[in-house]
């Protein structure tokens, strides 16, 4: 029991990185415009992306290297297509999490001082959590957070169930113009993540490997599907908390940071009574913090091993390299992209959706192929459900580029 728990790790960090926009922002919205009609989205979302985030901890811990070495044995030009993709990414999806993040600490903690020095100081805090503790003091902390996250979002919901008067309505419904198409696009695009956050869980099997010794490919597949049905509950959750506060109550959310956090801070407290404001914003402020902590973690770590790999072992392009880069283009686009958080998620999101038949592809590719041990290559049924799962991502990303 003991050996199981301290095996515990990536994929809670996994939960960390995905449990943050969207479930917070974007299931929340989901539930507000659609109620409970479009849980059909987040089932059918997480069930095919399923394989593709299930492969990087299993490809690690079964030949001892990450999905970064394993795209270069499909072809130096598969690793450098996710090189580019990466960089074109990485500040959008830093910056959309840490917006969300400053907003909340300023509705939370006071906004005595401005939204742009928020980012900053939570930038600083998690920039030295991760250099001075480095993957250790991250294993250990995302555990007491997605225990604090869990703890405190199913206490709302509980209370928003307690407290609702009306009938829930489980009919599900199906967006039909262009903007409720874009938006439920928007939605599986980061749900329960970006399917990239698969080269991330094989990174940090990795780290976990060398850290106890004892991380094999049974433990880490256990690992990471308690991870990933806890972000499948928590999701549903979030759905459940925007269907009973804010469904065909007329409101719509603010695009400008401070604004949204203090729109759905009040939103919960005037549903449910003040009394609940300090779970709501608990439940809400690990929420992104977890994410905002992980992706400064992960992307600095898979850039640095991605240029290592293309060019040579020497490159000074290192995790400090990558995390101070991050980290100050973070700043910079927040500085002149402020007052468009909605639009900054909305096209983050929406990349991650149409780049993920391409991370689906590979992925799928690499663990069927010869550099996977056999024993442990995908199930029969693991297989099929890998090519309706590619079918989908593929099919829905040509629904969305035809409906432009």
């Amino acid at each position: 029991m003991i050996t199981k728990l301290k095996n515990f790790g990536p994929g809670l960090l996994f939960a960390g990185a995905a449990i943050g926009v969207s479930h917070l922002v974007q299931s929340t919205r989901a539930g507000a415009d659609f109620g409970l009609g479009i849980i059909w989205a987040l089932l059918l979302v997480n069930l095919f992306k399923y394989p593709f985030f299930q492969f990087g901890p299993r490809y690690a811990t079964a030949t001892g290297e990450s999905l970064l070495e394993g795209y270069l044995k499909l072809g130096k030009g598969v690793l450098t297509v996710y090189f580019i993709i990466s960089l074109a990414t990485i500040f959008t999806i830093q910056t959309a999490v840490t917006i969300v993040t400053a907003g909340l600490a300023s509705s939370l903690f006071g906004d005595f001082i401005s939204i742009r020095l928020w980012t900053v100081i939570i930038l600083a805090i998690c920039l030295s959590l991760l250099i001075f503790g480095k993957y250790k003091l991250l294993d250990r902390l995302i555990k007491i957070i997605i225990i604090t996250l869990t703890i405190s979002t199913l206490a709302a919901v509980s209370m928003a169930l307690f407290n609702n008067t009306n009938t829930l309505s489980f009919k599900q419904v199906l967006p039909e113009n262009s903007l409720e198409i874009a938006f439920l696009i928007a939605f599986m695009g980061w749900m329960p993540a970006p399917l990239d956050i698969a080269v991330w869980q094989s990174l940090w099997s990795i780290e976990k490997n060398n850290e106890t010794k004892s991380y094999t490919t049974k433990s880490a597949l256990f690992d990471f599907n308690v991870g990933y049905i806890g972000t499948i509950i928590l999701g549903i959750g979030f759905v459940l908390l925007g269907t009973l506060v804010m469904f065909n109550s007329g409101e719509t959310f603010s695009n400008k940071a401070g604004v949204f956090s203090g729109q759905l801070i009040k939103m919960y407290t005037t549903s449910l009574g003040d009394w609940a404001y300090i779970i709501i914003g608990i439940a809400a402020f690990t929420t992104m913090f977890s994410t905002t902590l992980t992706t400064l973690d992960a992307s600095p770590r898979a850039m640095a091993k991605t240029t290592q790999l293309l060019f040579n072992k020497a490159t000074k392009f290192n995790y400090i390299f990558w995390i101070a880069v991050l980290t100050l283009g973070t700043i910079c686009i927040f500085f002149l992209l402020e007052s468009e958080m909605g639009l900054l998620i909305k096209i983050a999101t929406i990349l991650s959706f149409i780049t993920a038949p391409f991370y689906a592809i590979i992925n799928y590719k690499l663990i069927s192929s010869k550099h996977t041990p056999k024993e442990w290559q995908p199930s029969k049924s693991l297989h099929v459900l890998s090519i309706l799962g590619i079918a989908f991502l593929i099919g829905f990303s040509i629904w969305y580029l035809t409906t432009l």
